[in-house]
C-alpha cells in the first residue's frame, strides 16, 4: 500500500503541513478533501448530514482519503484508489498522531505550526516514497535532531491572580488538577535527563439513563497509559488488584473488580498476570497504553441528573435539572458541562440557577438552540440545580416538548475511578541503591458518552 499525501489542516481548513511523497494525486487534494469533509452529505440519506457526520474515509475524484481528528486538528492521507486499505490508512494516521505527541509535548495547531520542522522531519522518516517505515517513539528517537519548542496551553497558562486566591479555588490541590497527560516532548526529557514515569488509570464511561434517572445501559472503557522518561531500560513491574477477576464466567464472591474483557502492550510480559495480577515489561520511549480494559457490570454513577417539565402556558414550559454527585465528599468533579437542547420553533430562553451556585454559568446560544451549563467545581455528595424557562413561538404540543433532550453531560473526577481498579505497586529494577526514579500514578474518570432522556 502506498500513501501519496499527507497534510494536516487547522479547523477552518488552512493547511499547516503537507507531504507530497508520490506527486500521482491532485497538488490541491486537500482543498476538496476539506470541502467534503465540512459539507459532507450523504446522498442515499436524502437530507444534509450532521456536522462532523462525515465517515473516517471515502473516496473523492478517484482520490481515497482517510482522516483522524485530534484536538481540532484535521490529520489526513490521501491515495490513489485502487492501491490502499482504509483501515491501514487510519491505523497510519493513529499512530502518526501519537508519535506527534511524543515529540512535541502536546498535539496542538500551535504546537504543529511552531514545530512545523520537527514534523517535516518526522514525516520524512516514518514514510518513504509513500511506503510506511517506522513508528516507534524509542527507535525513531536518535534520528530526530530538531529541537522541540515548548508551548504552553490556555490549560497551563498560570492566571493573572494572586497566589492566596489560587490557593483558595485549589488550583495547586491534586483533587483539582486537570488531567492532561505531561506536555514534556521525549526530546526535553532525554536532554535534562529525567528520570520519572507517569501513569494514568483513566476510565471513560458511556451511560444512558431513562427520564427518571435510572441507567438504561453502562459501560466502562478503561485504559492504564504510562508515559516513560526513564534513565536505562530497566525491568518494571506493574501490579494491580490482588482480587481482580477477567470474565464474567470467573465470577466469584471475593472478586471487588470484574472485568469482561483486556488487551495489553505489545511488549507486556502477562505470563504472571493470571496468578499475581502482575504485568512485567521494558517501558520504550514516549506515551503508550500498558492495558485496555471493559466493563459492563454494574458500577456506581459519579453524577445523576433528575430533569422535570412543567407546563406555565400554551407558550411557555419550565424544565428543572438537578444534578447530584454520587462520589465521595473527599473528591470533586471539574470541568462539568452539560448541554440541553431545546425546540427549533424557540423565541427565547431563561435560566436561574440554584441557591448558593457559585463560579457557575448557564446561558442560551440561540443559533445552535441549546443550553449550556457549565459547572468548574463540583463537590461530591451535594446537589445543583438550574430552570430553565422556554418560551416558544407555537403552542407547546407533545411533538414539540419530545425536541427538548436528551441531555449530554461532560465532566473528569479526578482520584476517583468508579470501578475500583487501582495501581498496588510499580516496581522498577533496582540496578542500583541511587537508581530511584520520580513514579507518578493518577486515576481519572471522564465522561464519554453521559447521556440523559427527558421522554
Amino acid at each position: 500500500m502506498y500513501i501519496s499525501q499527507i497534510f494536516i489542516l487547522s479547523p477552518r481548513g488552512d493547511k499547516i503541513v503537507f507531504k507530497d511523497y508520490r506527486q500521482d494525486v491532485p497538488r490541491n487534494a486537500d482543498e476538496a478533501f476539506f470541502r467534503k469533509v465540512k459539507f459532507w452529505n450523504d446522498e442515499r440519506a436524502g437530507h444534509p448530514a450532521v456536522p462532523g457526520d462525515c465517515p473516517p474515509f471515502f473516496v473523492e475524484k478517484n482520490v481515497a482519503f482517510a482522516f483522524v481528528r485530534k484536538n481540532g486538528l484535521l490529520i489526513a492521507a490521501a491515495s490513489k484508489t485502487w492501491e490502499v486499505s482504509p483501515c491501514m490508512q487510519v491505523e497510519v494516521l493513529t499512530r502518526l498522531s501519537k508519535l506527534l505527541k511524543d515529540f512535541l509535548g502536546t498535539l496542538t495547531e500551535e504546537s504543529v505550526r511552531k514545530n512545523f520542522t520537527l514534523v517535516y522531519e518526522l514525516l520524512d522518516e516514518v514514510i518513504d516514497s509513500g511506503v510506511v517505515q517506522e513508528f516507534s517513539t524509542e527507535r525513531l528517537r536518535p534520528y530526530i535532531f530538531n529541537e522541540c519548542i515548548a508551548v504552553t496551553t490556555p490549560a497551563l497558562e498560570a492566571p493573572k491572580e494572586s497566589l492566596i486566591s489560587r490557593i483558595k479555588k485549589g488550583e495547586f490541590s491534586s483533587s483539582t488538577r486537570k488531567s492532561t497527560a505531561t506536555n514534556i516532548s521525549v526530546i526535553k526529557g532525554s536532554q535534562e535527563r529525567k528520570n520519572e514515569i507517569y501513569i494514568d488509570v483513566i476510565e471513560r464511561l458511556n451511560v444512558l439513563f431513562n427520564a427518571a434517572g435510572n441507567v438504561v445501559t453502562a459501560e466502562v472503557d478503561g485504559s492504564i497509559i504510562m508515559k516513560s522518561f526513564l534513565a536505562g531500560t530497566p525491568d518494571l513491574y506493574l501490579g494491580l488488584n490482588e482480587d481482580l477477576v477477567v470474565g464474567r464466567d470467573n465470577r466469584n464472591r471475593y472478586a471487588t473488580v470484574i472485568l469482561d474483557a483486556v488487551n495489553f502492550h505489545e511488549s507486556a510480559d502477562y505470563s504472571k498476570f493470571e496468578n499475581e495480577r502482575c504485568i512485567v515489561m521494558r517501558p520504550p520511549d514516549g506515551e503508550f497504553t500498558v492495558m485496555n480494559y471493559r466493563v459492563t457490570s454494574e458500577f456506581q454513577q459519579p453524577f445523576r441528573i433528575v430533569p422535570s417539565i412543567e407546563l406555565i402556558s400554551t407558550y411557555k414550559a419550565e424544565l428543572t435539572l438537578r444534578v447530584r454527585a454520587d462520589i465521595p465528599q473527599t473528591t470533586q468533579g471539574i470541568n462539568v458541562f452539560i448541554k440541553v437542547p431545546v425546540p427549533k420553533v424557540t423565541t427565547s430562553v431563561s435560566t436561574e440557577l440554584g441557591v448558593g451556585a457559585t463560579d457557575q454559568k448557564a446561558e442560551y446560544r440561540a443559533g445552535e438552540k441549546y443550553v449550556y451549563w457549565m459547572i468548574p467545581k463540583f463537590k461530591g455528595g451535594t446537589e445543583q440545580v438550574v430552570k430553565i424557562g422556554i418560551a416558544t413561538g407555537a403552542p407547546f404540543t407533545p411533538q414539540i416538548r419530545k425536541e427538548i433532550g436528551p441531555i449530554t453531560m461532560n465532566f473528569e473526577v479526578p482520584n476517583h475511578n468508579v470501578t475500583g481498579m487501582n495501581i498496588k505497586y510499580l516496581r522498577l529494577e533496582e540496578r542500583s541503591q541511587s537508581y530511584n526514579p520520580q513514579r507518578w500514578v493518577r486515576n481519572i474518570t471522564q465522561a464519554a458518552s453521559y447521556v440523559t432522556r427527558i421522554m
